[in-house]
């Protein structure tokens, strides 16, 4: 098992780059192939992924990036291509503020995450966030809400997948909501 490479950048690909150690060449995908700079040495955290028939490297420019990959994997139902992919979209923090607020739409947005999965990792990773276990629910219940007040689904999902509020009650939520809905 890799821990992490520190070798120059040879190639940046599409989404994967090639770093040289010790001669060797490892391709490894990454989430944001723009933190990485062609002809620079640089340290990366990795993570191998072996299969019966597939075999290779993730890297992370932090170790947040990499726990946040890993918490990921330990959802039921999400495989490594599918948490790289999420995080491609988002940042570690944004990911842990969404799950720790129960923010559904917003996991939702996440390439490859569709609702049951939102709500599985919420289920999953909110009590390793907060030490609490998650509600799935709670931002379900504003966009019924919302709906029932004649607002459509994907303006609803797109100020929904703004809102971060960790504490905030339904209530609160839903005014935040409306009064971005009213802009």
């Amino acid at each position: 098992m890799y821990y992490s490479l520190k070798g120059k950048i040879s190639f940046i690909g599409e989404n994967f780059i090639v770093i040289e150690v010790g001669g060797i060449g490892y391709q490894v995908l990454v989430s944001h192939v723009e933190d990485y700079v062609l002809g620079e040495e640089q340290f990366i955290f990795t993570h191998q992924v072996t299969r019966e028939d597939d075999q290779y490297l993730i890297g992370f420019s932090s170790r947040l990036e990499k726990d946040a990959f890993l918490s990921l994997i330990g959802v039921k139902g999400l495989g490594p291509k599918t948490a790289i992919n999420a995080l491609k979209a988002t940042t570690p923090e944004a990911l842990n503020k969404a799950i720790a607020s129960n923010n559904i739409a917003y996991l939702k947005r996440l390439p490859g995450i569709g609702a049951k999965a939102a709500a599985q990792i919420i289920l999953d990773l909110k009590g390793q966030i907060t030490g609490e276990k998650g509600d799935p629910e709670r931002y379900e219940d504003v966009k019924k809400a919302l709906k029932q007040l004649g607002f459509k689904v994907a303006a609803i999902d797109r100020v929904l997948a703004d809102i971060n509020e960790e504490n905030a009650s339904m209530e609160q939520v839903l005014a935040l909501a409306l009064k971005k809905l009213r802009k």
